[in-house]
């Protein structure tokens, strides 16, 4: 099992990813901020698409932990690995920073995406 880990932004607004290939699958987990934790697991399904069957899509199944917002990054994570690898994607997400304005989040969303696009690029893949 091949293992990678990327990192994005600073301080309080730090995010790290860390990725574990499994070979038919991916094992992502999105940390950072404060107080790095588990506030949500999503599983992305790939499958051919109802519209057009030679496209890729994807279900996702979302577990969030009762208090946390953290389903609204893995979710949509989920949903793009699942769709540009064709593997099950399973994310797990905590970003947490103290009092956080909407600055706050806004850093801690794009570290995110950095994150997200440098495991893709790694992979040969699209982001």
């Amino acid at each position: 099992m091949q293992q990678l880990s990327f990192r994005a932004g600073e301080g309080r607004h730090r995010v790290e990813l860390t990725a574990s290939l499994t070979g038919d699958g991916l094992v992502v987990t999105i940390a950072g901020g404060e107080r790095p934790h588990i506030g949500a697991v999503c599983v992305g399904l790939p499958r051919p698409s109802m519209d057009d069957p030679a496209r890729l899509s994807c279900n996702v199944a979302v577990l969030p932990v009762v208090g946390h917002k953290d389903d609204e990054i893995a979710r949509p994570v989920a949903e793009k690995l699942a769709r540009h690898t064709g593997q099950v994607s399973v994310v797990a997400a905590g970003l947490h920073v103290d009092a956080a304005s909407d600055r706050d989040i806004a850093l801690l969303i794009a570290n995110a995406w950095q994150v997200v696009d440098k495991l893709l690029e790694a992979l040969g893949k699209k982001g």
